[in-house]
């Protein structure tokens, strides 16, 4: 009996169809420059003349992306390696794209600077070039004097690199749906992927549903307050939903002077480091679910410890008044805990005491299913309790003692992978961090600059603190924090697994 067609293309497929993986990326391109149409829509809306940037790079976005998916248009199931290529090339391409409007307005002369900018803005990093001298003497504006346009695209960017481009694209292109899982897990941050639905196109669907939904009442909740008019609120509102870091002001949310507008975005950032799949079910009713979970009240715990330990050292060494110690010391613990990065105080300037505890804040992350990054809250827990478990095996030789959250047995094999991430992650920090030394900075300023971007949290230490600016690094090293921004938002796996021998082989 003759084999069905579709079983004989199965067959006759290479290891890795890369025509799919074009057809894709191209689809995504195409989508990128419908997201290009809105910044040009505030230039009109401001009367600025760098619409025709927008429009151009959309046009370019539409025709290369269009040629792709027409010519390329996958035909068969998306594999797990496609899948997996798609994701890693997916934001190294959308970045590039992105960039353009920067380089055709003539706002960044430099096109590494300018996809450095976008790359952190989709990955939710919130590091940037302006405001500072590049390392061939070129001035870059500072935030405030760019284009409003710009300003939005930026936080735009923020926005949709926050739940994922990807998850985005799932959700909306029907297109897409084909061997949608592949790249719903490949993208989505965190250990695990909650499926809230049997479809992943639903799952991804009711995910951007809280996420708007939080978007606007963070927008309506800082429009409301005389600081902030409806554009620094809608830029702000994205950038805290997303976990990003980019600000209307050059001196981020201490340019507004409001205790009522850092307790909002504090409470937003704190809400965007949990698991959005919580927040589903939360608003479902499920409230003992929710209350429930271990790593909901793991993450709470550590942004309530960082809180008090650093309002404790604002107000005891720093001399800040109580009320104020709290304000300032629960913004910047959760800005960094969620890996958002916003400021409104100079941390380097703390009391070393809760410098120091902020430090150690940075190898945290919110939880898995959140947009924030950094190692997160559930691999923290399940690193304790296969130590604790360690312990106890010593004591107790014979014993059968596994790791356990709450009532839920953690399967070997995922003990594995988090403690190789772990390795991994210490090990990518470790070789960023010297590498970034070897242009000349010292040990503080090369290990924040690689924790900044590896944990896409934003501002570092020492020569890349708060108050700075990355355009005085080398562009080699501005690659360098590419590449290591890519490997943070991607969860380290994704983006190396495609270096892996074994990847290509049949």
């Amino acid at each position: 009996m003759a084999k069905p067609k579709s079983v004989i293309d199965a067959f006759n497929r290479p290891t890795i169809d890369f025509l799919v993986v074009l057809g894709i990326l191209g689809a995504f391109v195409f989508f990128m420059g419908f997201a290009l149409l809105f910044p040009a829509i505030i230039d009109l809306i401001y009367g600025e003349d760098t619409w025709h940037a927008f429009l151009i790079s959309a046009g370019i976005a539409f025709a290369s992306g269009g040629i792709l998916w027409y010519f390329f248009k996958p035909k068969n199931e998306i594999r797990i390696r496609e899948g997996f290529l798609v994701v890693s090339l997916t934001w190294l391409t959308l970045s590039l794209v992105g960039a353009l409007p920067f380089v055709i307005s003539g706002i960044l002369p430099s096109y590494t600077d300018a996809v450095f900018e976008t790359i952190s803005g989709l990955t939710t990093t919130g590091s940037t070039i302006l405001g500072g001298t590049t390392s061939d003497g070129f001035t870059n504006p500072d935030i405030e004097s760019i284009p409003k346009s710009f300003l939005f695209w930026r936080s735009l960017a923020h926005w949709l690199g926050g739940m994922g481009i990807i998850v985005l694209s799932i959700a909306i292109l029907p297109l897409l749906g084909i061997g949608g899982m592949q790249l719903f897990q490949a993208e989505s941050p965190g250990p695990t992927t909650d499926k809230l639905t049997p479809r992943v196109q639903e799952t991804a669907k009711l995910l951007w549903v809280v996420y708007v939904a939080f978007t606007a009442i963070e927008f309506v909740l800082l429009w409301v307050h005389p600081s902030m008019d409806w554009f620094d609120a809608i830029n702000h509102a994205m950038a805290t939903l997303a976990t990003g870091g980019f600000s209307t002001k050059n001196a981020s949310i201490q340019g507004f002077e409001s205790a009522y507008i850092d307790w909002v975005i504090t409470l937003f950032m704190f809400l965007a480091g949990i698991n959005f799949a919580m927040h589903f079910r939360l608003l479902r009713g499920e409230t003992q679910t929710f209350f429930a979970n271990r790593e909901v009240r793991f993450y709470s715990l550590v942004c309530l410890i960082g809180i008090l330990g650093i309002s404790f050292s604002l107000w005891f060494f720093d001399g800040y008044a109580i009320l104020e110690a709290l304000r300032y010391g629960a913004f910047q613990a959760v800005a960094i805990i969620t890996t958002t990065g916003f400021g409104t105080n100079d941390y380097e300037l703390w009391y070393p005491f809760g410098a120091f505890l902020l430090l150690l804040l940075f190898f945290t992350g919110g939880s898995a299913g959140s947009t924030g990054g950094g190692i997160k809250m559930i691999r923290w827990m399940i690193l304790i309790r296969n130590t604790g478990r360690e312990i106890k095996q010593i004591i107790h030789p014979k014993a059968i003692l596994p790791v356990r959250i709450g009532e839920q047995a953690i399967n070997q094999n995922i003990q594995r992978t988090v403690l190789s991430f772990f390795m991994l992650y210490m090990f990518i920090f470790g070789t960023g961090a010297f590498i970034i030394s070897l242009f000349g900075y010292d040990i503080m300023s090369s290990a924040g600059a690689s924790i900044a971007a590896l944990g896409n949290i934003g501002p570092g230490w020492g020569e890349f603190g708060p108050t700075d600016s990355f355009a005085k690094m080398p562009y080699l090293g501005k690659w360098v924090m590419i590449m290591l921004m890519m490997i943070g938002r991607l969860e380290i796996f994704t983006i190396l697994i495609i270096f892996s021998p074994s990847f290509w082989k049949q």
